[in-house]
């Protein structure tokens, strides 16, 4: 499992170790086909700064080489917002109060639904709370089998689950599961997550190895920007891609670097990382991995996205809502964030085009589950 892996890796050496990296470090990485780790440092360090353009050329032509002119669309779909964690930075937090919604499979059809007439998405995203009492694997196997016959690609973002239970959710539909570890920095993740199921650090961290013990299709990794360091946070999710990528190397991987937003409860963020620093990353994830999903939500600004679409992202989001049926049900409910981007999918898709690529709506088929 990775938590024995990373136990390996001392948080202060790491982070010591990339602001230590020179300039001579990055030009020996950039010249790199294949990236080591000590590469993949020097690449988010402070020294490559002064090399963004280089990366971005570099990143643009690998995601061109593997990924075409192309960007994925996907849109997600909360249905509930009942959960019994306390994290700090979440509008879900438990002790938030408003009214929780637990949407029935009836009110999921009918979301399935007004998805459907806002734009041709077959990529959708089930969200939850983390609540197992309402929104468990019998709750989460029904919305599936309710929202199949409207999408051809279905990926959950939910608490994590045993590997039997995503093995058996891929029986209803699953192709995909996205699950933030929110910060690898095991000494202070119980200080954002004290209660809850998810202030479990080992069975967070391990849960990207029961999907790939259950044969689970695509993996989402990610880390919320905004808790810790972030260039020792991504260097530890890196670590634990390539670590993934050995073990269960048929299964496809994404990654996604969400900045924190406005949420209920008022938490501010400890780290702050600018559109620049973004735009780094992005690069040197793509320069890193050439095969990786990089995805981009609407968290971040209409103007950032359209830079980055031809820089390194392959998935984007569009017409997102953050509440549990927001699209239909319940339209002024509480949103888990605050979404940047207001653009229409259609909206979204027109600048797309307007930059010589192609928004790609359907990139998976039932037929090969």
């Amino acid at each position: 499992m990775f938590s024995d892996e990373l136990q390996k890796y001392d948080w202060q050496e790491t982070t010591d170790a990339i602001m230590a990296k020179t300039i001579d470090d990055v030009d020996r990485a950039l010249a790199k086909k294949r990236l080591s780790i000590d590469d993949f440092m020097a690449l988010v360090s402070p020294a490559a700064s002064v090399r963004l353009e280089e990366m971005a050329v570099l990143s643009r032509h690998y995601t061109q080489e593997r990924f075409g002119k192309t960007i994925s669309m996907y849109i997600p779909m909360y249905i509930t917002n009942s959960c019994t964690n306390s994290c700090v930075y979440c509008g879900f937090n438990r002790h938030n109060l408003f009214d929780r919604v637990v949407l029935t499979p009836g009110q999921i059809e009918d979301e399935c639904k007004a998805i459907r007439r806002l734009a041709p998405f077959e990529n959708l995203l089930l969200v939850t709370g983390e609540n197992p009492k309402v929104a468990g694997v019998e709750y989460l196997e029904k919305a599936l089998q309710t929202c199949r016959p409207y999408f051809s690609n279905l990926t959950i973002e939910v608490m994590p689950l045993k590997a039997e239970d995503y093995e058996r959710l891929t029986h209803s539909g699953l192709n995909g599961v996205v699950c933030f570890q929110e910060t690898y920095d095991r000494a202070n993740y119980k200080k954002y997550h004290p209660a809850g199921m998810k202030s479990n650090f080992e069975w967070r961290v391990n849960g990207f190895d029961r999907m790939g013990q259950a044969g689970v299709h695509k993996i989402g990794m990610g880390v919320l920007i905004g808790l810790e360091d972030w260039r020792t946070d991504v260097t530890m999710m890196a670590r634990h891609l390539a670590y993934l990528r050995k073990r269960y190397w048929r299964t496809r991987y994404s990654v996604n670097f969400p900045r924190m937003r406005p949420a209920a409860g008022g938490f501010q963020p400890n780290v702050v990382m600018s559109d620049r620093e973004l735009a780094q990353l992005t690069f040197a994830f793509r320069i890193f991995d050439h095969d990786v999903d990089l995805s981009f939500s609407t968290r971040e600004r209409p103007d950032f996205r359209n830079n980055m679409l031809s820089l390194g992202a392959t998935s984007m989001s569009a017409g997102s809502k953050t509440d549990p049926g927001g699209y239909h049900t319940y339209p002024q409910s509480l949103e888990q964030f605050s979404v940047s981007d207001e653009r229409t999918p259609a909206q979204v898709a027109s600048d797309i085009r307007s930059l010589g690529y192609e928004a790609v709506w359907k990139d998976w088929d039932k037929v090969f589950d």
